[in-house]
């Protein structure tokens, strides 16, 4: 990797330099020192790893005479492995929990302060609070006849008991499934199925500001689901473990209530010890065949990463308060809300409601209330508090915060020089990280002391990480240069594989280039050697942050009987950065109606989720093909962005379906 750093203010990409200030302390101070601990991750690793791991606990060592990473990238050599200090044996709870209670005195210490969605709900957990409740969950999942390798599923919201159970499950040996508590029921159900689950963990509702959502139910309806399939595939019997809020459906065969579960349970529990390649979690990211892949994280590698990642990027103090506002049902809640926090005995925001919610200066009343330093969140919310101006700020004491960081989906730079200048009050830097659910932790990002910054640039990689760009025949591309964004080797924390499908572990993301991991983004690289992520290059497409396949979209629009095909492609949101815009073609004799519009929106909500809810949907008499009946997307996206200029349409088996299509646009949401 050649990078000198920039020095000057670009004509289009100014530069904004670390504060001297926050050099006095950092952890890396300055460029020099990045590039000194970066060469010496890449060229020295069993050091380099060898050093961070000395900060833990392990109840044996790795094996001396095997290489700290093993791994095959090259589909032609082989079957795909990663295999990170092979022999070790730790446990990743004892390492967030004891280790911080137990070696470093930190029991008084808060590890969160959770706040509800309404204001007048908090409440402050500290690290010997957290470690009995982990324990007594733990406790409770064995007495129910949960073993190491089992899998559990938790359906929560943001609230203490999500960790509880997350927790007890790494404590146990368990493997947890987190699902987001706004996917729909079919989607729980297909992920419980997946994961083969025998344990459901939820909750009978949330709010989400005003609104509730009736999480049994939908739970409910997804076991009834699960349970039919369970019969057809001789799967395990599923039960319910449920946080009982209210009143609410109940089955005495299948429903535990909460309390009774950890009634009379010890508030101590001895760690399953685990080998390092051990599954500490499945997390579902949607897939471009429209089937959501269960992405699978291993012990000791995963911890490492996210622990360091989260030290060295948010440059963390022992003072330090800390909030992500992400949910915990996203890859970025169990890295940098759990465990590489929790990794570092950090004190943390933990946040159940949402930004505008009762007003629209929530998140900047607990910045002050906490004096939260680090803060989290991503572009999607920065846009969306922008449009409010600065006038809400002006009410709060922003003054504690020192490092601000972004993530989910590229930041466009205007948002980011609002956050700088406006949130950060013009003496934060911004941390714009890169990373995937398949990743684990950032694998491009400044390090705020150390690197200058450009807005939009994720910038350079993190230690260990080595990045190259390829272009479509595979070669890699020196210097300036744009295309396939691909890494040459492993980290301690990627993926290990998609849970219980090896070939499309491989098939996704090694197949294309052999040698390489694939990671479905388009990249430029500028002269400085500086990163800017342009787009997925796949079907895939990023809404607020979530990651949505275009095939999954269409397969449940596609359901509704009055429909023959659908596409589905992007189109940028002043909010979200990105949303949907859906082409509909009827089945003969159907006509497109209101009535229609609001079953589609309403069927897609039910298969997915309220996330994937479709804001433009657009009758399509028919779809631009190819002769050989391929569907035109790069056509869609321009007739949904209303540019006219379209390129060479010669391949086209019908081009008056492009006037037919621009003739019938949408100007305004679905």
């Amino acid at each position: 990797m050649v990078v000198s750093g920039p020095d000057q203010v670009e004509e289009d990409h100014p530069v904004f330099h670390p504060p001297q200030d926050l050099k006095v302390d950092a952890h890396v101070p300055d460029f020099s020192s990045y590039l000194n601990l970066y060469r010496k991750s890449v060229d020295e690793p069993e050091e380099f790893w060898g050093n961070v791991a000395e900060e833990f606990y392990w109840k044996s060592r790795p094996s001396e005479d095997r290489p700290i990473m093993q791994y095959n990238f090259d589909v032609t050599k082989g079957n795909i492995y990663i295999k990170f200090m092979e022999g070790a044996k730790t446990n990743v709870c004892y390492n967030v929990l004891d280790r911080n209670v137990l070696e470093r005195s930190f029991g008084d210490r808060v590890a969160y302060y959770w706040e509800g969605n309404s204001p007048d709900q908090h409440m402050e957990i500290t690290y010997s609070q957290l470690l009995k409740q982990v324990c007594r969950c733990a406790n409770a999942f064995r007495q129910m006849g949960v073993r190491k390798g089992d899998r559990v599923a938790i359906y929560l919201p943001m609230i203490p008991e999500l960790v509880y159970a997350m927790l007890a499950c790494a404590r146990i040996g368990a493997v947890h499934s987190i699902v987001f508590a706004g996917f729909s029921s079919e989607a729980l159900c297909e992920r419980i199925l997946d994961a083969q689950c025998s344990i459901l963990v939820t909750a009978d509702g949330v709010y989400r500001g005003e609104k509730l959502i009736n999480l049994k139910l939908i739970a409910d309806e997804a076991l009834e689901r699960s349970a039919f399939f369970c019969l057809l595939k001789n799967h395990a019997y599923y039960l319910t473990f449920v946080l009982f809020l209210s009143k609410t459906p109940w089955d005495a065969q299948h429903d535990i209530w909460w309390d009774d579960a950890l009634e009379g349970m010890c508030d101590e529990c001895e760690p399953e010890w685990m080998d390092a390649e051990d599954p500490l979690f499945i997390l579902f990211t949607s897939g471009s065949t429209g089937k959501p892949k269960g992405v699978l994280h291993t012990t000791a590698g995963y911890m490492l990463y996210t622990a360091l990642t989260f030290k060295y990027v948010f440059d963390h103090h022992f003072h330090d308060v800390y909030w992500c506002t992400a949910d915990i049902g996203w890859i970025t809640g169990h890295s940098y809300i759990t465990y590489g926090p929790l990794a570092n005995g950090a004190t943390s925001v933990l946040f159940e409601g949402i930004p505008v919610y009762p007003h629209v200066g929530r998140f900047w009343e607990i910045i002050e209330k906490y004096r939260v330093t680090k803060f989290y969140t991503a572009p999607t919310a920065i846009r969306l508090l922008m449009k409010y101006g600065k006038k809400p700020l002006q009410k709060y004491d922003l003054s504690s915060l020192q490092i601000l960081g972004t993530v989910g989906e590229p930041i466009n730079p205007e948002a980011w020089i609002w956050y700088h200048e406006t949130v950060g009050q013009g003496r934060c830097p911004v941390v714009d990280t890169f990373w995937q659910t398949e990743t684990g932790g950032h694998v491009l990002t400044p390090l705020p002391a150390a690197t200058p910054l450009k807005p939009g640039s994720a910038t350079l990689p993190f230690f260990g990480v080595q990045p190259t760009i390829l272009n479509e025949h595979g070669e890699e591309l020196e210097g300036e240069a744009e295309g396939y964004l691909v890494f040459r080797s492993p980290w301690p924390g990627i993926m290990r594989n998609v849970y219980g499908n090896q070939e499309r572990f491989e098939t996704t993301y090694f197949k294309k280039f052999p040698g390489f991991y694939v990671t479905g983004d388009g990249c430029r690289r500028d002269k400085d050697g500086y990163y800017w992520i342009t787009g997925r290059i796949d079907d895939m497409l990023n809404v607020s942050g979530h990651l949505l396949s275009t095939a999954e979209i269409e397969a449940a629009l596609t359901e509704h009987p009055a429909v023959a095909e659908a596409a589905v492609v992007s189109r940028p949101h002043v909010v979200k950065g990105e949303c949907l815009y859906c082409f509909v073609t009827l089945k003969d004799c159907r006509e497109f109606t209101h009535a229609v519009l609001d079953e589609l929106k309403k069927q897609v909500r039910e298969k997915i989720g309220p996330i994937a809810t479709p804001d433009f949907i657009q009758n399509a008499p028919g779809l631009p093909k190819t002769r050989s009946g391929k569907i035109m997307r790069r056509i869609l996206r321009q007739i949904a962005r209303n540019e006219k200029d379209l390129g060479d349409l010669s391949t086209l088996a019908d081009p008056k379906v492009v006037e037919i299509l621009f003739s019938q646009r949408c100007e305004a949401a679905a």
